[in-house]
């Protein structure tokens, strides 16, 4: 559990630097070339890990699963991940990280229409609470300077195509493996976005040569570190224990975001994280308690199962 919680910490950080990282790198290159590289070389690195994690599973993709995935991908790079990258260069930071951060919410939306997950009480109280949060952190009244409608927007967009992003990889990585599924998402994902540059006449590798450092950072330690970590988390304890780094990075990316970028952080802010913050959490525990209940009436299920058997058993030798 210790070696968990050190890559927990590791990809809480991480992804808490994204959103400054991006924004200083994104002064430089244009948006749809930084998501292309960033997801591109992330995707590629994480590809030998997805390779074994195949290949300890005995799964073998065929044309289907590459198309679903490929789909999956699309959801999550070409339309999240490039209006994720806007919405960094029209907005704060650490509006950015925040807003991006309430993803989950659309998640639960998307689940309970496409992937069978029924909205309860609990959950309309997780939305409800965020949507407070969300209205602080926009300050619609007086937008906080640096912020801007558009960037707000796009923003929303990014938070509301990954919930979908995630949804339609829940479908698919029951067969193949969380890891697998996301470097070959990524790497179609990257693959489309590369192809819509192509047409679009935009730059893949102008520019990348005197912003090296940058481009190397969010692709592979952003991208390609932290999702492996994320992915290690998970692995040497539960997908609740791994969460957990979303829940902690909305609070580190501001810090970030005023160290590096002098960013404000005033009053509104303030109460839209915890709010957003205390809606994760809630969240989370609901996920917990979810899971733990579902576990136990399978456990009893499975216990009566076998009581039926063995009575059926003791009738039949009377």
């Amino acid at each position: 559990m210790k070696k968990a919680y050190i890559y927990l910490v590791l990809t809480a950080f991480l992804f808490g630097t994204m959103e400054v990282a991006c924004k200083v790198a994104g002064n430089h290159l244009d948006p749809f070339q930084l998501t292309f590289l960033r997801f591109a070389i992330g995707g590629l690195l994480l590809l030998p890990f997805a390779a074994a994690e195949l290949k300890s599973n005995h799964i073998k993709l065929n044309g289907k699963d590459i198309l679903t995935l490929t789909g999956v991908g699309i959801l999550g790079i070409p339309m999240s991940m490039v209006l994720f990258q806007l919405g960094i260069m029209y907005s704060n930071a650490a509006t950015a990280s925040v807003l991006i951060s309430i993803n989950p919410l659309f998640t639960m939306v998307f689940a309970h229409f496409f992937a069978g997950e029924r909205l309860n009480r609990y959950k309309f109280i997780v939305l409800a609470i965020s949507f407070v949060g969300l209205i602080f952190m926009i300050k619609p009244w007086n937008i906080q300077e640096g912020n801007t409608v558009q960037g707000i927007i796009y923003m929303l967009l990014a938070a509301i195509f990954f919930g979908a992003y995630t949804v339609a990889g829940k479908l698919s990585v029951q067969k193949m493996g969380i890891m697998a599924q996301t470097s070959i998402s990524f790497i179609m994902g990257s693959l489309i976005l590369l192809i819509i540059i192509l047409v679009t006449g935009k730059p893949v590798l102008a520019g990348v040569a005197d912003n090296l450092p940058l481009v190397m950072y969010v692709s592979i330690f952003v991208t390609g570190l932290g999702y492996f970590c994320y992915f290690k988390a998970i692995k040497a304890s539960d997908a609740s224990t791994g969460s957990l780094a979303f829940f902690i990075k909305p609070a580190i990316a501001p810090v970030m975001a005023v160290i590096f970028l002098k960013e404000t952080i005033l009053w509104n802010t303030y109460i839209g994280i915890a709010l957003i913050l205390a809606a994760s959490y809630m969240n989370m525990r609901f996920q917990k308690k979810e899971a733990e209940f579902e576990d136990t009436l399978e456990e009893t299920l499975e216990e009566k199962s076998e009581e039926d058997f063995e009575d059926q058993r003791y009738r039949e030798s009377i």
